[in-house]
């Protein structure tokens, strides 16, 4: 079975925070669409033009993608979310364009399970700090992602 790109972009929303309220699922659902409509760097060039799917798909991107990890099954996966209807809310929000101002131009997103957030992710320093909700911190691209 093919889901549409809306149905798995809620899906992700839901699998990456639907335990963050509100504001943690737009938050990450900025990020996606971010890199969806980034116009440079390697998620230019995966979005191919615009594809939602592509993103998600992006081999070792989001870990509620992988049915296995670590040679074990991941049920908290997306081909067992049951998106309702607050997380498709969400994804139409977002591919209609919207986005949180926290957020701003943030590609990437990550859970540090502590208090504190690295100041760079990923660790090749293409993404710095650029705030923390709920529990993820957010990192906008350095001058460094353009060339990736």
């Amino acid at each position: 079975m093919s889901f549409s790109e809306r149905e798995l972009l809620a899906r992700l929303i839901q699998c990456e925070a639907g335990g963050e309220g509100d504001i943690g699922m737009r938050a990450v659902a900025s990020v996606i669409m971010n890199r969806v409509n980034v116009s440079v760097g390697e998620y230019s060039r995966i979005s191919q033009g615009g594809s939602i799917r592509n993103i998600i798909f992006q081999n070792g991107q989001f870990d509620c993608v992988r049915e296995n990890i670590k040679n074990e099954y991941n049920p908290q996966n997306i081909y067992n979310m049951r998106p309702t209807e607050v997380h498709y809310n969400i994804a139409d929000w977002a591919i209609a364009g919207n986005r949180i101002n926290e957020v701003g131009t943030c590609l990437w997103y990550m859970n540090p399970f502590v208090p504190t957030c690295p100041n760079t992710f990923p660790y090749n320093g293409s993404g710095e700090l650029h705030t923390r909700i709920i529990e993820h911190c957010f990192y906008r691209p350095t001058p460094l992602y353009e060339t990736t």
